[in-house]
């Protein structure tokens, strides 16, 4: 199971969410067209072949002219997994009305995104509104999600899932699961079916998990905290599963949807972030600081992370849109700065990144992530980081409270040259202990080298003795992550908590 997840890891890591999602949703509508073809569904293949090629064209075509009007540059990926979305949604047509439904629903999918948006950030989920929009106006019924069909749920569960456990959401996605099951049983009895019926209807008789993997992860339209989006998962599984009506609208899973992302809107990032690049410093051969000057101050946790978009030409499969922790302190109000890792093989983003010019604004958006220290300041915490790992911890070391902290670091590297953020772990005033091949050079006499010994509950039992008593947060690549968390285990530490670097 270990070299299986790390295959997974590797191979994830390789796509951002977006293209992710694109990819999975282009190879569920093959299948529609396949199971059309073999007539295991009810819709032509004709009808298939149309209903997407307008989805998609309305989706795309207005976003690109929104963009335009509004000038900023389309977002291609966004745009046709909206399309997509749409697409499984409505029930596919070849009549005007059907195919007009469809147009509506993309157009105002893509305005969305620009009216119903505050300061640069969308508030709901463009496909959910699109299809609320011809809801209301009686040109889809409310209940359409054909893509609740039962042959669909293979792919769809797999393809849930993926999206699920690259966006470290499985447990949002099992919550919201298993509270449609225990809501379904609990309508069902009311009407004197049985338990079984319940739940196999909430599994196979709609689009629960299509729904999960697909559309409640959306990472714009969740909450910032891991706790708040377990609490909206519960919301929306009890508005999806519970028969209600908002004046002329009945329950459906796109309105259950848009009351959640309204929901969220209220405790979340309420405003787009706009980012000045003032300029660059190279901490080590492979690890950059880029600078930014906010536009107004960013509201964020040492330790959050931040989804920033830079559109460039020639963009790869990792595309527009990358997501980076903050490495500077929230009290550090006229900067902020994020760590990258580069390398000879360095995506189109962050050689976009590298290329920016003093003065180009950069927009960002999401503001979120658990990964943050106690807010009891005299819990002892243990910092094991690998590599990029170090970047959320140079912004809680920086810190006000940092000084008012017990806190032991543990540094990875993989040669002497790779230590960052040196100047920041001196001042924290943290008991630093150091894992690599070989010393840094103008070594802390207050630091301590372990030299490149591998870790193992005893040796981390030696190197920090009362780990037992203490939090740890483990930051850095997938494989790290995972390997540390386990010596961490093994060694009794008192918490783990993991941020994991993927596509690095």
């Amino acid at each position: 199971m270990i070299a299986v997840k790390k295959k997974l890891d590797s191979l994830l890591g390789g796509f951002t969410m977006y293209r992710l999602v694109a990819i999975l949703l282009t190879v569920l509508g093959v299948e529609a067209i396949v199971l059309s073809i073999a007539g295991v569904i009810p819709d032509s293949p004709l009808e298939i072949l149309a209903s997407a090629a307008v989805a998609l064209t309305a989706t795309m075509l207005s976003s690109f002219v929104f963009g335009r009007i509004f000038r900023v540059r389309a977002h291609v990926e966004s745009a046709s997994i909206t399309g997509w979305l749409i697409f499984f949604i409505l029930p596919p047509s070849i009549d005007a009305i059907g195919l007009g439904a469809i147009t509506i629903a993309g157009l105002v999918a893509s305005a969305s995104k620009f009216l119903l948006a505050v300061r640069g950030r969308h508030i709901v989920n463009p496909a959910a509104i699109g299809a609320l929009a011809v809801t209301a106006f009686g040109l889809v019924i409310s209940g359409t999600w054909w893509v609740s069909n039962v042959y669909f749920l293979p792919i769809v569960a797999v393809g849930a899932f993926l999206i699920l456990y690259r966006s470290h959401h499985l447990i949002l996605g099992a919550v919201f699961i298993a509270a449609v099951a225990v809501f379904d049983v609990i309508v069902f009895a009311v009407d004197g079916f049985p338990t079984g019926e319940a739940l196999t209807y909430a599994f196979t008789g709609t689009a629960t998990v299509f729904f999960a993997g697909f559309m409640l992860s959306e990472p714009l339209t969740l909450p910032p905290r891991r706790w708040q989006q377990i609490a909206l998962a519960v919301v929306v599984a009890a508005l999806f599963t519970i028969p209600f009506a908002i004046g002329p609208l009945t329950s459906s899973p796109h309105l259950a949807l848009v009351i959640g992302n309204l929901l969220a809107f209220l405790v979340g990032q309420r405003r787009g972030v706009f980012l000045e690049f003032t300029g660059k410093e190279q901490l080590t051969p492979s690890t950059w600081q880029f600078s930014f000057t906010p536009k107004r101050r960013v509201a964020f946790q040492p330790g959050q992370y931040l989804e920033i978009s830079l559109p460039h030409a020639k963009t790869d499969v990792r595309g527009q849109r990358r997501v980076f922790s903050i490495s500077s302190a929230p009290t550090d109000a006229g900067s902020l700065t994020l760590g990258v890792k580069m390398s000879d093989r360095s995506s189109s983003f962050k050689t976009a990144l590298l290329d920016l010019e003093p003065g180009t604004r950069v927009n960002a958006t999401t503001v979120a992530g658990d990964f943050v220290l106690p807010k009891d300041t005299s819990v002892p915490v243990l910092l094991v980081a690998g590599g990029i790992g170090i970047t959320p911890f140079a912004s809680q070391l920086a810190s006000d409270d940092a000084s008012d902290r017990d806190i032991v670091v543990l540094y990875a590297i993989s040669s002497a040259e790779e230590l960052a953020y040196r100047d920041v772990l001196e001042s924290s005033g943290a008991r630093v202990v150091v894992v690599g091949p070989a010393e840094p050079s103008n070594f802390p006499a207050s630091w301590e080298y372990a030299g490149p010994v591998r870790l193992t509950a005893e040796v981390l039992a030696e190197l920090v003795p009362d780990v037992s008593k203490r939090h740890a947060f483990v930051s850095g690549s997938p494989a790290l992550v995972d390997d540390v968390k386990r010596v961490l285990r093994r060694a009794k530490a008192k918490r783990v908590s993991t941020d994991y670097f993927s596509g690095y």
